[in-house]
């Protein structure tokens, strides 16, 4: 074959292929490998997944220049929305519907039921899920812990043990950023551990202002501000990444964070149960604290329907849930996938949220139980109280009572907590 032969092909197959412009906010080393996986995948389908990544952590980057975007008519044509914020773009009308995609595919029989129903908005699926995550995970050094002669931690008196003994041989007990999402995420873990599934619930469901002044709401405070004497001083504000290169090195011997951080331990070449474990937080070992990774197609001008749908058929699919959660540190949102062929960590989290409505608890910080308004403000009065001694924990319940007091009457459109 010529070179020129060659060149027209080339060119040829170029312009055949169809571009995609996703944003989202995967840009930590696991994070950016899971989305080269889910665009190897649609290399294979014959589109082109033009990467428009914008950094932060939870996504608070992205939904800015998201918005942005839209505003000046350059929405682009995929975009990572997740939990109630897909109601408030459902409503406007931005988003594709793929009722067509869930019924061919079987995605109301194949998924989770509440994930089935996280990605639906009056009656329509508005979004794919990708990926199921457990933000209630606590690793440990499965090596330290043995040359100590310590067992991990499955309550809260085990915890201070092992921290205290841990602390007098010279070692961090636990690892902490003090950037505001990442210590708003260690409360909601300690929220749950305290209240349960169904009192975590109600307290975002039913924002009554009354149940932010009960006795488990000011344990859980007075937890969050007591872990501080196990941390590193002062604690230092740092991405979750580098959190986690940290932990890698053995700078401190536990970590309470979601299981992307598995992911990330796993990307920096660890391996799970020899150089890393992870159990669930003490207290919360029959909770799943969960967020769901989602993409939904922008509506637009309707021009890229059928790669967007491809798309979607091919991030729902049994091989690329499996090949990505792998990487990504979270677990299929199939329930008919095979749990023998996840790690220790990720089958402990799918049994766990194969339980049910009961014992799934849905993440504040992690745009799972509430909507934008909300999630800032309780974000910003833990953090507020996390970094200020001088801040009585009874004062935060004071506040967060009038927060919900003023969201209370607020008829905006919001997604109800399972």
């Amino acid at each position: 074959m010529g070179a020129g032969l060659l060149c027209l092909l080339w060119i040829t197959t170029a312009s055949a292929a169809q571009t995609l412009d996703v944003l989202h906010w995967w840009t930590s080393l696991s994070e950016r490998q899971a989305a080269n996986t889910l665009a190897g995948a649609l290399q294979d389908e014959g589109i082109v997944w033009r990467d428009a990544a914008i950094p932060g952590g939870a996504g608070i980057g992205a939904f800015k220049v998201l918005k942005s975007r839209v505003l000046s008519g350059r929405a682009p044509d995929v975009a990572q929305l997740i939990g109630p914020t897909l109601d408030d773009w459902g409503e406007l009308g931005l988003l594709l519907e793929l009722d067509d995609v869930a019924m061919d595919e079987g995605w109301s029989a194949a998924f989770f039921p509440t994930i089935a129903a996280l990605v639906r908005v009056q009656g329509h699926t508005v979004a794919v899920p990708v990926g199921l995550h457990r933000i209630n995970t606590l690793y440990y050094q499965p090596k330290l812990f043995v040359e100590q002669g310590l067992r991990p931690p499955r309550n809260w008196a085990e915890f201070e043990r092992v921290a205290a003994r841990l602390q007098r041989a010279g070692i961090t007990p636990l690892a902490q950023s003090s950037e505001p999402w990442q210590v708003a995420t260690l409360f909601e873990t300690l929220l749950l551990a305290e209240t349960g599934a169904a009192y975590y619930k109600q307290l975002l469901q039913l924002r009554r202002p009354d149940d932010w002044f009960d006795p488990r709401v000011f344990r859980a405070l007075e937890r969050l501000r007591s872990l501080k004497r196990w941390m590193a001083q002062p604690v230092p504000q740092r991405g979750w990444e580098e959190v986690a290169r940290s932990f890698a090195r053995g700078d401190a011997a536990m970590w309470i964070m979601g299981d992307w951080a598995r992911g990330e331990l796993l990307s920096l070449g660890l391996d799970v149960d020899r150089e890393f474990a992870c159990i669930a937080v003490p207290g919360t070992g029959g909770a799943h604290l969960y967020s769901v990774d989602t993409f939904a197609m922008m509506a637009g001008g309707y021009g890229k329907q059928r790669e967007q749908e491809t798309m979607a058929r091919s991030l729902a699919s049994v091989p690329l849930q499996l090949a990505y959660n792998r990487i990504k540190g979270s677990v299929p949102v199939r329930r008919d996938i095979d749990p023998a062929a996840l790690d220790s960590c990720g089958r402990d989290s799918w049994q766990t949220f194969s339980r049910g409505a009961a014992v799934q608890a849905p993440s504040i910080v992690h745009r799972m139980a509430t909507d934008e308004a909300m999630k800032d403000a309780i974000i910003a009065q833990i953090y507020r109280y996390f970094t200020d001694d001088q801040v009585a924990a009874t004062e935060v319940q004071r506040r967060l009572a009038t927060i919900m007091r003023a969201l209370q009457n607020d008829t905006g459109v919001r997604r109800t907590p399972r």
